[in-house]
């Protein structure tokens, strides 16, 4: 499931260092056996550094020189997906050794926060349950309060829950220091916790208007008097391309439904390679995109921490349920279907009278 943590990416920006100066660039070296000739992607983390710098690999090496303003969090995104959490400063020389055969275990070096962030990645590996890695993670931002590696970790194990505990993710938030909680992505997750109390089960669905692939503005009122059920996903993110499969069963069984319909929000940021994705995994009912990644209003709105996700709408425009697996859905359509049913012999004996 990819994370609103990734959420601010923008065109690559690679800045080399001036002569032979002394300057406040950093170098950024690694080899990573395996990987042969690829490109990998430096992603700022939050506004603190809001760019992607790209990094190209030759035989297992690449490097780079990068202009941080201060220590910043990014992340190393791999081809395939894959995506490891790195600390950047001025000045620093950081490199980075390890395995293509596994990503989650590389070696990071060059400053006191990556070394802390590897030492606590090694013993959560060495962890055998995900229970115990998420009490391990909750007694590492415990005692590191004003630690990055702390808010990596409360993103990945607490955040990045299909049903994230607000009210723990707010206790470990206010354990940490004031250093903390003013970094970006910290003041935004506050946010989002505040938002996410507007949008939950039962609650008056945010208003939303989003372009379909024809360019088309849809809002609620065109699903109106109809259980609407939103899909959110993304072209990137391979557990959404593989969710998608639910949504065409789904679709081709209901497409005839005049009590549902559905929607397809995707959270890619390139138009053409959202509609390419559309036509590949042949998502035939609506589909929209603004184009605005994890920074798009509607993902806002309705709370998004965590991708595949879906929300129902009931026809009254209230959230009906959220995060509803495939049984789930056929389940609740049922239900839909018998009350329609109870309504119209209600009504039939009704102009009988």
């Amino acid at each position: 499931m990819k994370r609103a943590y990734l959420a601010y990416i923008l065109p690559a920006l690679l800045l080399a260092a001036c002569g032979g100066k002394e300057t406040d660039t950093t170098t950024l070296t690694g080899e990573i056996k395996g990987l042969g000739n690829d490109t990998l992607y430096l992603c700022g983390a939050d506004r603190m550094y809001d760019r992607t710098d790209t990094l190209v690999v030759t035989a297992d090496k690449f490097s780079a020189t990068l202009s941080p303003d201060t220590l910043v969090a990014a992340w190393l995104v791999f081809s395939n997906g894959a995506e490891h959490p790195i600390f950047i400063d001025k000045r620093n020389q950081i490199h980075i050794q390890g395995s293509a055969d596994a990503l989650d275990s590389l070696q990071i070096n060059g400053n006191p926060s990556n070394q802390k962030l590897t030492a606590c990645l090694q013993e959560l590996a060495a962890t055998a349950t995900d229970g115990e890695r998420r009490q391990q993670a909750e007694r590492f931002i415990s005692t590191h309060p004003s630690s990055l590696t702390s808010i990596y970790l409360l993103q990945k194990y607490f955040v990045e829950q299909p049903q994230p505990d607000i009210q723990q993710i707010s206790r470990l938030i206010e354990s940490m220091t004031g250093q903390l909680k003013d970094r970006p992505y910290i003041s935004e997750l506050t946010a989002r916790i505040e938002e996410g109390e507007k949008a939950k089960t039962g609650k008056p669905a945010p208003v939303f208007r989003l372009p379909n692939t024809q360019g088309k503005q849809l809002t609620r009122t065109d699903f109106k008097n109809k259980y609407l059920l939103i899909h959110f996903w993304a072209s990137w993110d391979s557990l959404s391309r593989q969710h998608n499969a639910v949504y065409r069963r789904l679709y081709k069984k209901e497409q005839k439904n005049e009590l549902f319909a559905m929607l397809g929000v995707s959270l890619d940021m390139d138009s053409t390679v959202w509609k390419k994705a559309v036509k590949q995994d042949t998502l035939k009912w609506e589909q929209v995109c603004d184009q605005g990644g994890w920074n798009a209003e509607i993902a806002r709105k309705f709370a998004l921490n965590t991708l595949p996700a879906n929300v129902l709408l009931s026809p009254s425009g209230r959230i009906e349920a959220r995060d509803l697996d495939e049984a789930a859905i056929e389940k609740k359509l049922k239900e839909i279907e018998q009350e329609d049913k109870k309504k119209k012999e209600a009504e039939k004996k009704r102009k009988k009278r």
